[in-house]
């Protein structure tokens, strides 16, 4: 992790992946604001560390987005790092989620991608510097039943991160864009219900955490664009590529 880092944004700080690479970067010393929707979980991990500020935002949002980050600039000094991790992960086949819980997920897990993306890289541009970390997912390439929603989320939001590294580079900013495979984390359990991620969780299959943030770090030091941690995520991504039809038949007898 970059040492020049001394202003941090995390979203969905409060709970999962947001929440460990929050306490993470307070350990270090940076002051980190935490993101999130959830009052009372922002203010159980904000009181881990006198280097969290909760904000509570609706990423979905771009007025709110606005004024927060406005806020925070204001507060804690200019962003040195964004790391976007908020998203929502409810399943169900297409035909039994409703249209708008559908829309809902896209526009938290898509739309809060460029909410924060518009606001917050135009500052690391004029100062040219900054590091933004964007949470995609292997879920955006391996597409699965009842997750036909999610999948949907997260393929806008690996093909905007993509486009996004490659029209930036040479800016200052350093854009990583983060495609993990199923993690344990409370995310996971809105997705429980879904046979092969029940099955995996209870058979340990699930990344661990800690694992995929000590990658996160990895390929931030050595400057990396994307990352795909883990032998699962370039397996995955190397059959949809190769062998989309062996890879359905996979997921089906898994599920």
């Amino acid at each position: 992790m970059s040492t020049d880092v001394k202003i941090a944004v995390v979203t969905g700080g409060a709970s999962g992946m947001g929440r460990r690479t929050a306490l993470r970067l307070a350990q270090r010393g940076v002051k980190v604001a935490i993101l999130d929707m959830n009052e009372e979980a922002l203010a159980s991990t904000s009181s881990e560390s006198d280097n969290l500020t909760p904000f509570r935002c609706d990423v979905s949002d771009l007025k709110q987005v606005r004024g927060v980050i406005e806020k925070i600039e204001t507060s804690l000094g200019p962003i040195d790092q964004l790391t976007h991790c908020a998203a929502i992960m409810p399943s169900a086949p297409l035909i039994d989620m409703p249209a708008d819980l559908i829309t809902k997920m896209m526009a938290i897990n898509y739309n809060g991608t460029v909410h924060l993306t518009k606001v917050v890289l135009p500052l690391m541009q004029a100062r040219k510097r900054g590091l933004i970390v964007i949470y995609g997912s292997i879920a955006g390439y391996v597409m699965a039943p009842e997750l036909g929603a999610y999948n949907a989320t997260k393929a806008a939001t690996n093909a905007y991160a993509e486009v996004l590294i490659h029209e930036n580079r040479g800016s200052g900013v350093h854009i990583l864009a983060v495609n993990p495979p199923m993690v344990n984390t409370p995310l996971i359990d809105q997705a429980v219900q879904t046979k092969n991620i029940r099955e995996s969780r209870e058979k340990g299959r699930l990344a661990s955490p800690d694992f995929i943030v000590d990658e996160v770090e990895k390929a931030i030091a050595k400057g990396k664009e994307f990352l795909y941690p883990g032998a699962e995520a370039k397996i995955l991504t190397w059959l949809r590529r190769f062998s989309p039809g062996l890879l359905w038949r996979i997921i089906k007898a898994s599920t």
